[in-house]
């Protein structure tokens, strides 16, 4: 354990009550101090850095000037939320983050009452704070809600359908703008900053409230003059002017590490604001540490590393990721076909088409967080020929459900969706599993849903993929390395819906789809030992099902189990109904399923994920004693028989 920071004023503070006995001229060293333990934490546990850097001033001065929690604080997906976790009586467990048992890596609202609504997602912020708001003025109560949404948060659809509505609060919505990477309006020294002040200071916010009034009495034309002449020369000095359209009083740009400004803004938006208002500070991500600051990406998501020299420990070398393969594979195929593009809402580099869009700038569009318009313009460029591959993680494009069938798999369009992140994904725990794309892609008509077992698949069905005009598919693989099998130089194009047999025996069938196939494969291994001859097949596709073998396992073997990294209504659900349409479950057949239990599961390491959810060898194991009745010395698992 690296030598933890001296923080004499930190240590002193527990919770944001603490925080405001303070004068506000020990403010900027509390705030140094928060860095240091940050650092010194996610040094420790890995996690979101950048983010939480770059607000820590910004906490501090929140904390400080409104009355939390009963004025509710939300912050838009909530990666950045360490230094709020510091503050709010978690210190003592910040080194748990992101770990089984520990602090989860976002906000969350069992965890503390700081924490109003748990948040992993993008751009929801605006929105639950309306909620919140609204909910105060509907009940009496005097509690204000403060949403904090980043730039690129913004590019999200949503944060503006909040944003028209927000009248409906009155003076108890303030959104702050964390303008950390493109910059609307960069802050201009002295000049902003007093400016901010200026223009959210009672006296001004009267005497424009006045004239509005009388400007209201004067004739038509004469109004609409006097209004537009405002918003010019508010939007001349500040850049507000969309915002102001959207019904809320603009303030900025402020300088968000500049606690002599933040505060006096802060105070004045608390205690004068007259309707919604929008905050807007420029951050910048990284802030106060040197590696992070230097970095490409601001350290936005680290694994343990060196404080001093900001070295990240490396992984021991092995497989490549599952996410490397796939982008490597669509570079190839779209080297031999000019109509494949690509599509990403702002996650270039975790699916992998950073390398696509070094290879073809012009056919990678990265759409900003906007999943809904990421599928309808897929739709669109498959109406016109293109062969587009959607590269979304399985839990974002829940965001996009209604576009995926309305606009994508009514019209029978040839879509290809890439599902990074399906299944289990450890640290990131249950906001970003991607557990139900199975069950809410193979219950649509027209679609084809496939499941890698390994890197080599992988490589086969995104050339499936792209060869496949017939209408909509969807290919799925999972975060982290594949098993190490070789890539095939030629990728092979699978026969849709036609599993394959791995491994021959005659009185159990292990029926897999997706990468617990090793598991089956260590599982057979075991039900052999004992004397339980065992068939181990791949069934590659959810949807179509390969009819054929599934009806021949199913006939040929006492016992038979089905295995995916998916929730009810997936695999299992589809080869039961397939049973009972024809008439097998009549003729005594030993089917279970086994598939992801019916709860939320926290982060923890992978292994202790897939022992949780009866998803281990030992688990089908334990399914097929328990379906023939019989036990064995030593077997263990979770398994749902």
């Amino acid at each position: 354990m690296p030598d933890r920071p001296t923080t004499p004023l930190l240590d002193i503070v527990d919770t944001p009550q603490d925080l405001r006995r303070l004068k506000p001229e020990q403010l900027p060293q509390l705030a140094a101090e928060l860095r240091e333990e940050v650092i010194s934490a996610v040094s420790v546990t890995g996690g979101h850095l950048g983010a939480g850097l770059g607000v820590v001033e910004l906490t501090v001065a929140l904390h400080y000037v409104f009355d939390t929690p009963r004025d509710t604080l939300i912050w838009d997906v909530g990666h950045q939320a360490y230094p709020h976790k510091i503050l709010t009586g978690r210190r003592s467990r910040i080194r748990t983050l992101r770990q089984g048992g520990g602090l989860s890596g976002f906000t969350r609202r069992a965890e503390s009452e700081y924490d109003p609504f748990g948040a992993a997602h993008s751009s929801t912020s605006i929105s639950a704070a309306l909620g919140f708001a609204v909910a105060n003025r509907l009940a009496g109560e005097p509690g204000k809600a403060i949403a904090v949404i980043g730039d690129g948060a913004m590019s999200a659809g949503m944060a503006y359908e909040a944003m028209n509505n927000a009248q409906a609060a009155g003076n108890r919505l303030v959104v702050i703008l964390n303008d950390n990477d493109m910059s609307i309006a960069p802050p201009v020294g002295a000049l902003s900053a007093y400016l901010a002040r200026l223009i959210s200071s009672g006296p001004f916010i009267s005497v424009r409230e006045t004239l509005k009034k009388l400007a209201r009495r004067m004739p038509r034309p004469l109004h609409q003059a006097a209004r537009k002449a405002d918003e010019f020369a508010r939007g001349m000095a500040t850049g507000g002017t969309l915002f102001e359209e959207l019904g809320f009083y603009y303030v900025g740009p402020v300088d968000g590490h500049n606690l002599e400004q933040l505060l006096p803004v802060l105070e004045n938006v608390r205690d004068e604001a007259h309707g919604p208002i929008l905050v807007h500070v420029v951050t910048k991500k990284g802030k106060g540490y040197a590696p992070a600051e230097a970095a490409a990406d601001k350290y936005h998501g680290v694994q343990k590393f060196d404080v001093v020299s900001g070295v990240q420990a490396k992984a021991p070398p092995g497989p490549p990721s599952y996410t490397a393969v796939f982008a490597d594979a669509l570079v190839g195929e779209a080297k031999r076909d000019p109509k494949i593009c690509a599509i990403t809402a702002a996650m270039p580099s975790g699916t992998g088409l950073d390398k696509f869009e070094k290879a073809f700038p012009d056919r990678c569009f990265d759409v900003g967080i906007a999943e809904q318009h990421a599928v309808t313009f897929a739709a669109g460029l498959a109406a016109q020929g293109f062969r587009p591959f959607c590269a979304i993680y399985s839990t974002f494009l829940q965001r996009a459900y209604d576009q995926v069938v309305h606009d994508v798999a009514i019209q029978n369009l040839p879509v290809r969706f890439a599902l990074d992140r399906a299944g289990l994904v450890g640290a990131d725990g249950a906001t970003h599993a991607g557990s139900f794309d199975i069950t809410y892609l193979a219950s649509l008509p027209n679609f084809v849903v496939m499941a890698a077992a390994d890197e080599a698949e992988l490589t086969h069905m995104v050339h499936t993929a792209a060869l496949h005009d017939a209408g909509p598919i969807a290919l799925r693989y999972p975060r982290g390395n594949g098993t190490g099998v070789a890539i095939p130089a030629v990728p092979e194009r699978l026969e849709i819906g036609r599993g394959r047999i791995v491994r021959e025996g005659k009185k159990v069938a292990i029926l897999s789809l997706g990468t617990r196939l090793e598991e089956a494969r260590k599982a057979a291994d075991q039900l052999d030992a004992l004397g339980l001859s065992t068939t181990v097949a791949d069934l590659r596709f959810a949807k179509p099902l390969d009819e054929a073998l599934i009806r021949r396992l199913l006939t040929s073997h006492e016992v038979a189990v089905t295995i995916e990294e998916g929730s009810i209504g997936g695999l299992g659900a589809h080869v039961l109904t397939m049973a009972s349409d024809q008439g097998l479950i009549d003729a005594g057949l030993k089917l279970r399923t086994l598939r992801l239990p019916d709860i939320f599961q926290d982060q923890d390491k992978p292994e202790r994920q897939y022992a949780e959810a009866g998803l281990d060898a030992d688990a089908i194991v334990k399914t097929v004693l328990s379906a023939l009745r019989r036990n064995s010395v030593g077997v263990v698992g979770g398994a749902r028989a």
